[in-house]
Parts: structure tokens; sequence; C-alpha cells
């Protein structure tokens, strides 16, 4: 035990330098923490101007590779990033939407057994996500007898025109030579 206890002695520099920069992080944490009195252009510009003053006094050696690091993080980020300030609708993360998808994932896992989803997403597009939030609404008798069949039918129409490429693609890859002899067929039947 003294042993171990020993070798953290060796790395109180580094240590040290972690809770000089990690100040740094905790304070652009608490600019960008939400309120209700702060506006997109208000958090944008602190963060600027602390940003700013980051690079003006982090100036030694060890602290190069942070303020890069940081800054090109940072600009990578920007753009977008004060959006959920103006409108509270947006979320500031995409935590819940990971979270959606990986439950998704796992049930369609279950389900089939299979661990890649992307047939599915093929065939089914984007009314996954509508189904599965369909899955857990009470009201959705209620919501569904809203939309009228015209409506219904012209969107399956238009669902069925954006799925078919990707259905082609998957059915050329796996057989091309039965495709073919199906789109020969089709075309000499019209």
């Amino acid at each position: 035990m003294f042993r171990i206890v020993s070798n953290v002695d060796k790395f109180t520099k580094e240590y040290k330098q972690v809770v000089r920069l990690q100040t740094r992080i905790r304070r652009i944490t608490n600019i960008l923490e939400p309120s209700s009195r702060k506006t997109s252009e208000f958090v944008e510009n602190r963060l600027k101007s602390y940003l700013t003053e980051i690079e003006k006094k982090l100036t030694k050696d060890e602290d190069a590779e942070f303020v890069d690091n940081l800054m090109r993080y940072s600009k990578g980020f920007w753009k977008g990033l004060f959006a959920c300030y103006d409108y509270p609708i947006l979320p500031r993360t995409n935590n819940d939407h990971e979270l959606f998808f990986r439950k998704i994932k796992r049930r369609h896992r279950r389900i089939t057994g299979l661990r890649s989803w992307n047939r599915y997403i093929m065939r089914h597009g984007e009314y996954i996500v509508f189904a599965e939030d369909a899955i857990d609404d009470p009201n959705i008798i209620q919501r569904l007898s809203i939309v009228s069949h015209e409506k219904y039918c012209k969107e399956m129409e238009s669902w069925k025109e954006r799925t078919d490429e990707h259905i082609k693609r998957y059915q050329y890859k796996r057989n091309p030579v039965e495709y073919l002899n199906r789109v020969e067929q089709k075309w000499l039947n019209q």
C-alpha cells in the first residue's frame, strides 16, 4: 500500500495542471448552463470573450495542447450551439434522442435476433420513430382518427416512393441477376 501511495507523489505536477485546467472547463460549463434569463447572443458573446481570455492567459508550453484542443472543439460545435437559449423547446443535448434510438434498436434486436437494423430502417424509413412513439401513447386512437383516409393514402404513397429506391438497391446487391430478370420481365410486360 505504501508503494502505491508513494507513486502518487510522482504525479504532483500533472495533478496540479489538471486541477488548474479543470477550473477553466467548469467556468465554461457555468457560462453554458441554461437559464430563462440568458439569450443565445449573451451566452455566445460571454463564451467568446472567455475563450479569448483563456488564449491570452494560458501561454505556458504545457498549456498549448489544452488551448489548441479547446479552441478546435469549440469551433467545431459553435454553429448551432446557442439556439437552445432562444428556443426552450430545443434540447440542450441530444442525450434523450440517443436513448430513444437505443431503445428502438434494443427492441428490434430482441424481436429479430439481428444485431444490425439497417434493413429495418431501409424498409420502414423514418416511420419507425412514429411507430415507436405511438406504442406508448394512450391517445393514439384519438390522434389517428383525426387523419382523413385520403391524407393517409397520399402519405403512404410518398413513403413508398422514398423507400422503393433503397429496396431496389438491396435487392440488386443481394442477387443482381434475379433482380435484372425481374426488371426486364416487368419492362416486357408493359
